[in-house]
Formats: structure tokens, C-alpha cells, sequence
């Protein structure tokens, strides 16, 4: 197999800005990989959607393929042990690893000329309804609610809005949001961003604008305070920044009430179908989610969607310049295409 790879840069609607440090875009600049896999003249492609959270950038990802090029044999229907042995060997670079991983599924299924859905047997009618994030307003705004306001209106077309919180202005951009969008569900993603000792308070006073979840109120690794926090909650508590890969998983049953899986946090579909499954064995609920990612890396998590609670994949949507298509969202769902592999049309950057 002959691995390579092309670094893009695309670009968000808007400044995106979420509590904590470590966000994958910086200004409007959003940096990401696009791997290809070629073999008997077949290509699969592939994203990486690296985190400085989780100490990647676009140059771990490329001296990470070029170490694990040598290790992916010259068998794509493989694709499992491949995984194995890419997910073991860098633990600590999964967002490359998951670049791979949507490569090969691609591959596999532009070789058979099946949707990756269809390869594994899902349905994609049952494809919940995607959230659409609004991120928090930019420092030193003259009108912070002018801002949400005018992201609400862009966000017209879903039913279901997924607010970034975290600040001490989270109150009066959710009075401002709720307002906008009064029949909207409303989901919120703190990003680590309060203490355990505010966190109870702060879920208590935004509970009062109706919250349908809140996402990783604290920061990760706290988990007998999540047991605590969940206890007093009066909405479900889910983990993001806490539940990175399978192992994760079972740790946090009775902990919380639900996952958010990344394919760039665990290294691909593969590893992401085995954390929703050991997800649904502990009674957890599962919500698929994303980076701020092309067509190409959400149509690769869409492939699954068809087996979570909770959907929001809505990266692409968030880019100005997103240099894919194929993928569609009809009535709110984004649907994986019914094409070959992925189903996105890569020629604009290979």
C-alpha cells in the first residue's frame, strides 16, 4: 500500500472559540491532513483532525504517518489488525491513526463499490438528527447577544442547538439564545470549563432555560466528582474530554450518563464502533461528535451514525470553504452517502 498525504487549510464562518485552551482553530485557520491510500489502483482518503488539547498538531501527524507507513502491509482488507497495530504502537497520535482507518474503510468500500454503511451492515434511515454548535462570542464584542443572535438565525434550519459554555457570561448568552430560538433544544459543552466546586451551581442556574444535556462540565479526570455532579444534577451529565477511547468506557458506567465519541479521539470508525457497543453493554448513552472537520472526516464518522442517541456532526457546516462534497443533510440529519466507501468526491485537493 502506498500511503501519502497533503496538508489543507480551510477556514470557519465565524471565530470559534470554546472554553478551553487547546480549540482546533485558531482565528478563522483550520489545519488539518488528508491522507490517501493507494493499492491496485484503487485510493482511499482520509482526515486527520489533530488537537493541541491532546498535544497534536499538523506536524505530529506527519511525522506520525511517516513512522507507521512501513507497518500498514499490503493487505487493506486487513483493516482490523492494521488498527490494532497502528492504535497500540501510537497511543498518543490517534487523530492520525483515525486518518488511516477512514482511508482503508474508503478503500475497502470504493474496492466493492458498497457505502461503508452498507460494509457494515447499518441502516442509514435511522440516522438520529444532528445539533448545530454555536460557539462562544469572540472577546471584547460590542454585542455579545447581537452576535448570538445573528448565529441563531444561521442555525435556522436545526432543531437542536448544541451552545458552547464555560465563562462567566454563560447565563446571559443563554437568556439571549433562548429567546432567539424558543422551541430549539438546547444542548451545552462546558469544555472542562468550570470547577468542580462552581460546576453545581452553574448546572442548576442554566437548567432553568431548559437543557436537554450538559457536556464535560469540569476538567477530565475527576471521576468520583462526576459521580457527585450527576447525583445533583437536574440534567443528564455526559463526558467528552473523559472518554477517549475504549478503555474509557466502563470506568464511567453509573458515573455519568452518557459518551461522546470522536473518530480523531480513538483512531477511526473501527475503534469507535467498539467504544459504542462496550457504551451500550454499560447503559450509557452515546452521542457521535466531531471536530471542526471537512466533508470528508464527518462523512467518515456518518458512516456510524445510525447507532448513537445523539448526533452532532456538524463540522463541516461550521467551514467557509470546505473543499469536499457528497455529503447531503436532509430534514436535519446528515446522512453517510450512498456511494462508494465514504462517498466524497476528493479530486479538489489529490
Amino acid at each position: 500500500m502506498k500511503l501519502t498525504w497533503t496538508r489543507i487549510t480551510v477556514h470557519t464562518r465565524n471565530p470559534w472559540r470554546i472554553a478551553r485552551p487547546g480549540s482546533s482553530a485558531s482565528d478563522f485557520d483550520v489545519h488539518r491532513t488528508i491522507v490517501s491510500i493507494e493499492h491496485d489502483g484503487v485510493v482511499g482518503y482520509g482526515e486527520s483532525a489533530p488537537s493541541l488539547y491532546y498535544r497534536q498538531t499538523p506536524d505530529t501527524v506527519e511525522a506520525t504517518l511517516a513512522k507507521l507507513a512501513p507497518a500498514l502491509g499490503d493487505d487493506p482488507f486487513a483493516l482490523g489488525p492494521i488498527v490494532e497495530r497502528l492504535t497500540h504502537a501510537f497511543a498518543d497520535q490517534l487523530a492520525s491513526v483515525a486518518a488511516v482507518d477512514e482511508a482503508l474503510h474508503d478503500w475497502v468500500g470504493r474496492k466493492l463499490s458498497v457505502p461503508v454503511w452498507r460494509l457494515l451492515g447499518l441502516d442509514r434511515r435511522a440516522t438520529p438528527v444532528t445539533s448545530m454548535t454555536i460557539g462562544l462570542p469572540p472577546d471584547a464584542l460590542e454585542s455579545p447577544a447581537q452576535y448570538l443572535r445573528e448565529r441563531v438565525a444561521e442555525a435556522h434550519d436545526f432543531d437542536i442547538l448544541k451552545i458552547k459554555v464555560g465563562t462567566p457570561n454563560d447565563a446571559a448568552n443563554l437568556e439571549t439564545i433562548r429567546a432567539a430560538a424558543p422551541d430549539a433544544k438546547l444542548r451545552l459543552d462546558a469544555n472542562c470549563g468550570w470547577s468542580a466546586e462552581s460546576a453545581p451551581r452553574r448546572i442548576r442556574e442554566l437548567a432553568f432555560f431548559g437543557i436537554e444535556l450538559i457536556e464535560q462540565p469540569i476538567p477530565a479526570g475527576q471521576i468520583e466528582t462526576l459521580r457527585s455532579l450527576r447525583e445533583e444534577s437536574p440534567v443528564p451529565i455526559f463526558v467528552d474530554e473523559d472518554s477517549l477511547r475504549p478503555a474509557d468506557v466502563m470506568k464511567l458506567a453509573g458515573i455519568v450518563d452518557g459518551i461522546n465519541v470522536k473518530l480523531s479521539k480513538c483512531g477511526g470508525i473501527r475503534e469507535a464502533v467498539r467504544m459504542i457497543q462496550i457504551a451500550r453493554s454499560a447503559g450509557l448513552a452515546i452521542m457521535l461528535g466531531c471536530m471542526v472537520e471537512t466533508s470528508l472526516g464527518i462523512s467518515a464518522a456518518a458512516q456510524i451514525a445510525s447507532l448513537v442517541d445523539y448526533v452532532d456532526l456538524d463540522g463541516h457546516l461550521l467551514l467557509a470553504d470546505d473543499p469536499f462534497t457528497g455529503l447531503d443533510v436532509m430534514a436535519g440529519r446528515v446522512l453517510p452517502p450512498d456511494r462508494p466507501g465514504l462517498g466524497i468526491d476528493a479530486g479538489v485537493v489529490f
